[in-house]
């Protein structure tokens, strides 16, 4: 199906004439602007690092990585590290997982410590790992039980407690409209909401039609934003009209391509893509990622966990195969520094507008 379409010039008037009459989107007292993007917490991707450049290039809101309850409680390293937020990326929140109430309610506490912006409940992820101990996406097949938590996690801290979640745990249990509402009344201040169900993990077209219905609910009055497939400025935008979300949280477009919540503002703001990273742009992020990660994490853990972002890094560009190889398969800092600084001045000449037309022609494919 093509989501991706030609606007024409009434048409793209009309667009920013609607998201600019939009009242301000806050979660409590958290101004957001009145078209928010959120940075979705991922497993090894959402850490300082990536949150950092996330917020250089447009993003209004971060989460963290999600945090296990019981990992905190326990004080392993792994868990507390997740914990490390910085006063540049506010506002921020940080999201924990788990099945056991007191473990959450202790770790609610925790993180409260920490001082983030919001604290934020995982119902969404549907790794077996997780959803096998009813965590996750897994607490989707007890809905009793994910109301009494979230109300237990509310009255357990000051933070303004958010939720994300997905549609159901598969075809005939999407009761997300009901279930939103419910979160609502014990004290949620915000829900995110993945088009899709725990059964079709990631595969599949997302569906935003229960996620409209929910911020339809006239009983609805908290913020809700849709998650799930967005790669582009004109689909955002198609999205945000389409189906009247407060936001959009973006999750896999932005790994290795923190320019897609610039790219998004950019078309919202004028109708018309933005010319795509230059050379110089990608590898000054592709540096400042490594050595921020290094700083944070160490060297073997910094390389290690920066390597998934190169792809996208320089994704598009001819003969940058036998580069990304190099750099994906080197443990030596100074050696990746320095193919990095090959690829600046091989392609230092290439038309970037080239990769714009391609790009922007594979995604009107869509």
């Amino acid at each position: 199906m093509r989501t991706d379409t030609v606007h024409s010039s009434a048409e793209q008037t009309r667009d920013l004439a609607y998201l600019c009459a939009q009242k301000m989107v806050k979660i409590a007292d958290i101004e957001l602007g009145d078209f928010p993007l959120l940075l979705a917490p991922m497993e090894d991707v959402s850490d300082p690092p990536f949150r950092a450049l996330c917020k250089k290039y447009g993003a209004d809101m971060m989460y963290t990585e999600f945090i296990s309850s019981e990992g905190l409680i326990r004080d392993a390293w792994k868990s507390v590290q997740k914990l490390d937020i910085y006063p540049e990326e506010r506002p921020v929140g940080i999201q924990i997982f788990g099945a056991n109430i007191d473990s959450m309610r202790l770790s609610a506490e925790i993180v409260e410590r920490s001082n983030p912006n919001v604290l934020d409940i995982n119902y969404g992820c549907p790794v077996k790992k997780v959803t096998c101990k009813m965590a996750g996406a897994g607490i989707l097949q007890d809905i009793p039980r994910m109301v009494h938590l979230t109300s237990e996690i509310v009255k357990s801290t000051s933070l303004p407690v958010t939720v994300k979640t997905r549609l159901g745990w598969d075809d005939n249990t999407q009761y997300i409209v009901e279930v939103a509402e419910r979160l609502q009344d014990v004290g949620i201040k915000a829900i995110s909401i993945h088009g899709r169900t725990r059964k079709q993990m990631y595969k599949g077209e997302a569906d935003w039609t229960l996620i409209a219905d929910v911020k339809n609910n006239p009983r609805m009055h908290i913020p809700v934003f849709g998650n799930g497939d967005i790669d582009s400025g004109p689909k955002a935008v198609e999205y945000k009209n389409r189906y009247g979300v407060d936001g959009i949280m973006i999750g896999r477009a932005s790994i290795g391509y923190p320019w897609i919540f610039r790219e998004i503002k950019h078309y919202a703001a004028t109708g018309e893509h933005m010319a795509v990273p230059s050379i110089e742009e990608r590898v000054a992020a592709a540096h400042q990622h490594l050595h921020h990660a290094i700083e944070w994490k160490g060297e073997r853990l910094g390389i290690l966990e920066t390597r998934r972002h190169y792809t996208n890094y320089f994704k598009g560009l001819p003969g940058i195969k036998d580069y990304r190889l190099r750099i994906v398969t080197s443990d030596d800092v100074s050696e990746i520094d320095s193919i990095l600084e090959e690829i600046k001045l091989r392609y230092r000449d290439y038309p970037m507008e080239e990769l714009t037309n391609r790009m922007k022609l594979k995604r009107e494919k869509v």
